[in-house]
Protein backbone atom coordinates (compact mmCIF):
# COMPACT_ATOMS: atom_id res chain seq x y z
CA UNK A 1 0.00 0.00 0.00
CA UNK A 2 1.31 3.21 -0.96
CA UNK A 3 -0.19 6.48 0.49
CA UNK A 4 -0.22 9.47 -2.22
CA UNK A 5 -0.99 13.28 -1.06
CA UNK A 6 -2.90 15.77 -2.68
CA UNK A 7 0.73 17.37 -3.51
CA UNK A 8 1.77 14.51 -5.25
CA UNK A 9 -0.24 13.85 -7.84
CA UNK A 10 1.44 15.57 -10.52
CA UNK A 11 3.59 12.57 -9.76
CA UNK A 12 0.83 9.95 -10.50
CA UNK A 13 2.00 8.70 -13.51
CA UNK A 14 5.66 8.26 -12.68
CA UNK A 15 4.51 5.92 -9.67
CA UNK A 16 2.28 3.80 -11.46
CA UNK A 17 5.50 3.51 -14.27
CA UNK A 18 7.29 2.43 -11.34
CA UNK A 19 4.78 0.02 -9.92
CA UNK A 20 3.00 -1.44 -13.29
CA UNK A 21 5.74 -3.82 -14.30
CA UNK A 22 6.15 -5.49 -10.95
CA UNK A 23 4.95 -8.98 -9.94
CA UNK A 24 3.21 -7.60 -6.79
CA UNK A 25 0.09 -5.92 -6.04
CA UNK A 26 -0.43 -2.06 -4.87
CA UNK A 27 -2.94 -0.25 -3.48
CA UNK A 28 -2.43 3.90 -4.13
CA UNK A 29 -4.41 5.07 -1.24
CA UNK A 30 -5.48 8.85 -0.69
CA UNK A 31 -7.18 9.69 2.42
CA UNK A 32 -9.63 12.46 3.13
CA UNK A 33 -9.65 13.86 -0.49
CA UNK A 34 -11.49 16.92 -1.38
CA UNK A 35 -10.41 20.51 -3.15
CA UNK A 36 -10.80 23.72 -2.67
CA UNK A 37 -11.71 25.73 -5.60
CA UNK A 38 -8.32 27.14 -6.41
CA UNK A 39 -6.88 23.70 -6.29
CA UNK A 40 -6.42 21.81 -9.75
CA UNK A 41 -4.50 18.73 -8.51
CA UNK A 42 -7.62 17.00 -8.96
CA UNK A 43 -7.00 16.96 -12.76
CA UNK A 44 -3.81 14.79 -12.35
CA UNK A 45 -5.80 12.36 -10.63
CA UNK A 46 -8.60 12.36 -13.04
CA UNK A 47 -6.30 11.74 -16.37
CA UNK A 48 -4.81 8.89 -14.21
CA UNK A 49 -8.29 7.36 -13.11
CA UNK A 50 -9.74 6.92 -16.64
CA UNK A 51 -8.91 9.15 -19.22
CA UNK A 52 -4.82 8.77 -20.25
CA UNK A 53 -3.87 7.33 -23.42
CA UNK A 54 -2.07 4.03 -21.22
CA UNK A 55 -4.43 1.47 -19.51
CA UNK A 56 -5.03 1.07 -16.31
CA UNK A 57 -2.28 -1.72 -15.03
CA UNK A 58 -4.12 -5.05 -13.30
CA UNK A 59 -1.62 -5.06 -10.41
CA UNK A 60 -2.61 -1.35 -9.35
CA UNK A 61 -5.81 -0.37 -7.37
CA UNK A 62 -6.48 3.31 -6.37
CA UNK A 63 -8.80 4.16 -3.00
CA UNK A 64 -9.79 7.28 -1.70
CA UNK A 65 -11.58 8.49 0.99
CA UNK A 66 -13.29 11.49 1.67
CA UNK A 67 -15.75 13.64 4.12
CA UNK A 68 -17.48 14.98 1.00
CA UNK A 69 -19.34 13.70 -1.63
CA UNK A 70 -18.61 16.64 -4.36
CA UNK A 71 -14.47 16.23 -3.81
CA UNK A 72 -14.44 20.20 -5.22
CA UNK A 73 -15.75 22.64 -3.07
CA UNK A 74 -18.58 24.39 -5.50
CA UNK A 75 -19.88 28.32 -4.05
CA UNK A 76 -22.85 30.03 -5.46
CA UNK A 77 -20.48 32.36 -7.25
CA UNK A 78 -19.98 29.14 -9.36
CA UNK A 79 -23.44 29.11 -10.34
CA UNK A 80 -23.49 32.74 -11.53
CA UNK A 81 -22.91 32.97 -15.63
CA UNK A 82 -21.42 36.23 -15.88
CA UNK A 83 -17.63 34.77 -16.23
CA UNK A 84 -18.09 31.35 -17.52
CA UNK A 85 -19.81 30.89 -20.77
CA UNK A 86 -20.27 27.19 -20.80
CA UNK A 87 -21.36 27.46 -16.91
CA UNK A 88 -22.66 23.60 -17.53
CA UNK A 89 -19.43 22.32 -18.24
CA UNK A 90 -17.35 24.13 -15.87
CA UNK A 91 -19.53 23.05 -12.94
CA UNK A 92 -19.39 19.45 -14.47
CA UNK A 93 -15.07 19.19 -14.58
CA UNK A 94 -15.44 20.22 -10.93
CA UNK A 95 -18.01 17.81 -10.26
CA UNK A 96 -16.92 14.59 -12.27
CA UNK A 97 -13.35 13.12 -10.13
CA UNK A 98 -16.24 11.33 -7.61
CA UNK A 99 -17.61 9.31 -10.97
CA UNK A 100 -14.27 7.71 -11.84
CA UNK A 101 -14.28 5.81 -8.76
CA UNK A 102 -16.42 2.63 -8.81
CA UNK A 103 -17.92 2.27 -5.21
CA UNK A 104 -19.16 5.12 -3.06
CA UNK A 105 -20.11 4.04 0.48
CA UNK A 106 -22.33 6.44 2.20
CA UNK A 107 -22.37 6.84 5.72
CA UNK A 108 -25.09 8.06 7.33
CA UNK A 109 -25.69 9.54 10.83
CA UNK A 110 -27.27 7.09 13.02
CA UNK A 111 -30.41 7.67 15.36
CA UNK A 112 -30.29 7.64 19.03
CA UNK A 113 -31.35 3.93 18.55
CA UNK A 114 -28.50 3.08 16.38
CA UNK A 115 -26.10 4.91 18.13
CA UNK A 116 -26.73 2.63 21.49
CA UNK A 117 -26.68 -0.76 19.09
CA UNK A 118 -23.17 0.53 17.88
CA UNK A 119 -21.99 1.09 21.52
CA UNK A 120 -23.43 -2.20 22.76
CA UNK A 121 -21.67 -3.94 19.47
CA UNK A 122 -18.09 -1.92 20.61
CA UNK A 123 -18.45 -2.63 24.28
CA UNK A 124 -19.32 -6.64 23.38
CA UNK A 125 -15.96 -6.57 21.43
CA UNK A 126 -14.00 -4.55 23.68
CA UNK A 127 -15.22 -7.05 26.90
CA UNK A 128 -17.07 -3.95 28.64
CA UNK A 129 -19.09 -5.16 30.71
CA UNK A 130 -21.00 -2.60 32.73
CA UNK A 131 -24.69 -2.80 32.97
CA UNK A 132 -26.69 -2.03 29.53
CA UNK A 133 -28.35 1.06 31.69
CA UNK A 134 -25.88 2.86 32.94
CA UNK A 135 -23.59 2.00 29.67
CA UNK A 136 -26.38 3.68 27.42
CA UNK A 137 -26.92 6.58 30.12
CA UNK A 138 -22.89 7.40 29.78
CA UNK A 139 -22.89 6.97 26.14
CA UNK A 140 -26.15 9.62 25.54
CA UNK A 141 -24.26 11.75 27.96
CA UNK A 142 -20.74 11.45 26.25
CA UNK A 143 -22.80 11.91 22.58
CA UNK A 144 -24.28 15.42 24.05
CA UNK A 145 -20.64 16.85 24.44
CA UNK A 146 -18.63 15.43 21.85
CA UNK A 147 -20.03 15.44 18.66
CA UNK A 148 -23.68 14.01 18.20
CA UNK A 149 -24.65 10.10 17.03
CA UNK A 150 -22.18 8.76 14.99
CA UNK A 151 -19.86 5.84 14.87
CA UNK A 152 -16.65 8.04 15.73
CA UNK A 153 -18.65 9.38 18.81
CA UNK A 154 -18.87 5.38 19.69
CA UNK A 155 -15.36 5.09 19.15
CA UNK A 156 -14.00 7.60 21.02
CA UNK A 157 -17.00 6.76 24.01
CA UNK A 158 -15.21 3.17 24.23
CA UNK A 159 -11.99 4.11 24.15
CA UNK A 160 -12.56 6.49 27.09
CA UNK A 161 -14.28 3.81 28.65
CA UNK A 162 -11.21 1.73 27.76
CA UNK A 163 -8.18 4.91 28.84
CA UNK A 164 -7.56 5.02 25.52
CA UNK A 165 -6.57 7.96 23.70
Amino acid sequence: MIEVYKHQFIALPQIINELQNRQYHFVIFMDDLSFEEFEVEYKYLKAVIEGGLERKPDNILIYATSNRRHLIKETWNDRNHDQEINNNDAKQEKLSLVSRFGVQIMYIHPDKQHYLDIIDGLAKTHGITMPEDELHELALQWEIRNGGFSGRTAKQFIHMLLGKK
